[in-house]
């Protein structure tokens, strides 16, 4: 890499090119995530086959309404890896790139001789990261892979759902978008490691283990107490009161009481202060044991109250609680706002929409949406060009179909 200087004007990772070879959420929100501080994110789809993410989910006007978030900040460009000459294309751009994100079935890359010896070879510097269902080896490896797996193997869907129903798969893709966060990370990872060694390196993540990791010491307690979690619906197994509780005026609001101190608070709040002198008070597992108790007294306090009743009280209480939003009460909510957690970007075939914005603040270096997902092939004699191939080239691989 380049000796320390300025940072470029794009911002923290201007300086990097992404390859995004992959398709749908996990590997494509990671790269998404890099583009929106600054990378140059090159999206490269099948010439006839556009990542099935364009048309995910709902549209307006036959535009996909996913797609002009998850391909922000991507220039896009079609080759077709399948034919030597799509391969020997992909091979250029990554001698001048710095990571490229894939997800194809273990093997695939391989197979058409693009493994990571061959692309070290074009480019010594460069990060595979490598985003499977299960990763790249063991006995599941060539098996199809979707975040759906992942919530299901992980016990994330055997611990979500109401104690007497059945296990729950969550109505959003978040194994793939837990994913796409640690990849990013892992990426930066091997960048860093690349300024000491001036090497890149394979990164091989399975999409079945960063959501395992979020169900916090699950298996420590299985393997050294033998205890299989279950079912709560909202409560906890370690803390209460923790619910969803209905208002006066039919809202539904949520409480957290993760520590001694906010529990403490809502009793004396509902009036049962009483109960905070309880033995098995002074432990969030003893009053998760007793969250029956806890909830009826919480639930019947709020009920009885409105909406705006509840929350006036709870915040002068300095007691923890939130409305529960649908998108309708997101989108006005004055805390979003002013984080400026929602974007309105312009779109050339939407016009202006919402969207949600970056994740987090950088102080010196913000992170920004410059436009919204492109047409498929919007950029690809740009990127062609700027790979040394002559018009005449771009036209002879146009006419063979491999672009």
């Amino acid at each position: 890499m380049d000796e320390a200087g300025p940072l470029p004007a794009l911002g923290a990772l201007g300086d990097l090119r992404i390859l995004d070879v992959a398709t749908l959420f996990a590997g494509p929100n990671a790269a998404t995530v890099l583009g929106d501080f600054g990378a140059d994110v090159i999206k490269v789809e099948h010439p006839s086959k556009p990542d099935p993410a364009r048309s995910h989910g709902l549209s307006k006007d036959g535009h996909g309404l996913w797609w002009p978030m998850l391909a922000r900040n991507k220039r896009t460009i079609t080759l077709d890896l399948s034919r030597p000459e799509g391969r020997d294309v992909l091979l250029r751009l990554a001698a001048e790139a710095d990571v490229l994100i894939e997800n194809f079935r273990p093997g695939t890359l391989e197979r058409w001789g693009l493994g990571y010896d061959r692309l070290s070879q074009a480019n010594p510097g460069l990060v595979l990261t490598r985003v499977t269902g299960f990763g790249q080896l063991g006995p599941r490896a060539a098996d199809p892979g979707y975040g759906t797996l992942a919530e299901a193997m992980s016990g994330f869907a055997h611990s979500t759902g109401q104690a007497d129903g059945p296990p729950t798969l969550p109505p959003l893709a978040l194994a793939d978008n837990i994913s796409a966060l640690a990849a990013a990370v892992a990426t930066l990872i091997a960048l860093h490691a690349r300024t000491r060694t001036g090497r890149g390196q394979v990164v091989d993540l399975a999409i079945i283990e960063p959501i395992l990791s979020m169900l916090g010491p699950q298996i420590t307690v299985f393997d050294q107490l033998g205890i299989i979690t279950t079912r709560t619906g909202n409560r906890s197994e370690n803390n209460a009161p923790r619910n969803t509780y209905r208002t006066a005026d039919g809202h539904w609001v949520a409480i957290a009481s993760s520590t001694n101190s906010v529990a403490e608070r809502v009793m004396r709040l509902v009036g049962r202060g009483d109960l905070v002198d309880e033995a098995w008070f002074a432990t969030g597992r003893g009053r998760a044991e007793h969250a029956d108790l806890l909830d009826d007294a919480v639930g019947s306090w709020i009920a009885a109250r409105s909406t705006d009743e509840v929350c006036s009280a709870f915040s002068e209480a300095q007691a923890a609680l939130a409305r529960v939003y649908d998108v309708s009460d997101v989108v006005l909510d004055p805390q979003y706002a002013a984080l400026g957690s929602i974007a309105t970007v312009d779109d050339p075939d939407l016009g202006p929409l919402r969207m949600p914005g970056l994740m987090f603040r950088l102080s010196a270096t913000p992170g920004s949406i410059r436009h919204t997902g492109r047409p498929h092939g919007h950029d690809t004699d740009d990127v062609l060009r700027e790979a040394g191939l002559t018009e005449e080239q771009i036209a002879a691989l146009r006419e063979r179909g491999v672009v």
